[in-house]
């Protein structure tokens, strides 16, 4: 009796090996087969991405050499880099940001203004003329009709007489009197600040025709 029972649960084991086998064999053999291999689109892909890595590497190592850090430092040592140490820049060199804050948005970074609204910079015989005046002008602001280069214009210059200090107002008049063909020389803190306690008392902007009477 025992032997019998052994030999019904080998067959049953067997049959079940056999019955798993077939399965197998079942799902081999539903399986469909490539017509023609592995797709190629990924290897291409692979190949696109390094040869824009190594050409966008090319660029960068190209352009990037022409690039200069130490350019917008003006603290920097570009003699010798790697050492700390101040450059000595011209007052025209720093009072460009001063203008760029202050001053651009009405009289433009070419500094020939905009027609009919604010002066030009550019070419003006009032840049070019008495320093004495530009510094009040920007102290005190300006009103009234006013003719630059030839041209009429009637608008309100800002004071900024309570923005600038003495250096950034001298620094500022210096790259506008040396830059876009101007060529007068750099104005010294020590005289805005003898305009400044000068004209401490004045409230009101100048008129043209104020400035006119101050000697060249």
């Amino acid at each position: 009796m025992s032997t019998l029972s052994d030999n019904f649960r080998v067959e049953q084991a067997a049959a079940s090996d056999d019955s798993i086998q077939q399965v197998h064999d079942r799902l081999r053999g539903a399986k469909p087969d490539k017509e023609h291999g592995y797709s190629k689109t990924p290897l291409i892909l692979l190949g696109v991405m390094c040869t824009l890595v190594f050409f966008g590497s090319i660029y960068v190592a190209h352009y990037s050499i022409r690039f200069d850090p130490l350019a917008v430092n003006e603290h920097a040592n570009r003699a010798k880099p790697e050492k700390a140490g101040a450059v000595k820049l011209t007052r025209a060199q720093l009072g460009k940001r001063v203008y760029v804050a202050n001053c651009m948005l009405c009289h433009q970074a070419d500094g020939r203004g905009q027609p009919n609204v604010y002066p030009p910079l550019a070419g003006s015989e009032w840049v070019a003329g008495s320093e004495e005046r530009m510094i009040r002008i920007v102290l005190h602001g300006l009103n009234g009709p006013i003719t630059v280069a030839g041209k009429q214009f009637n608008n309100v210059m800002a004071p900024l007489g309570t923005v600038l200090s003495d250096d950034q107002l001298a620094n500022a008049l210096s790259y506008v009197r040396s830059e876009w063909g101007n060529t007068s020389p750099e104005v010294e803190p020590a005289n805005v600040a003898k305009v400044r306690a000068e004209t401490a008392g004045r409230k009101a902007p100048w008129t043209p025709e104020e400035l006119l009477k101050i000697g060249q």
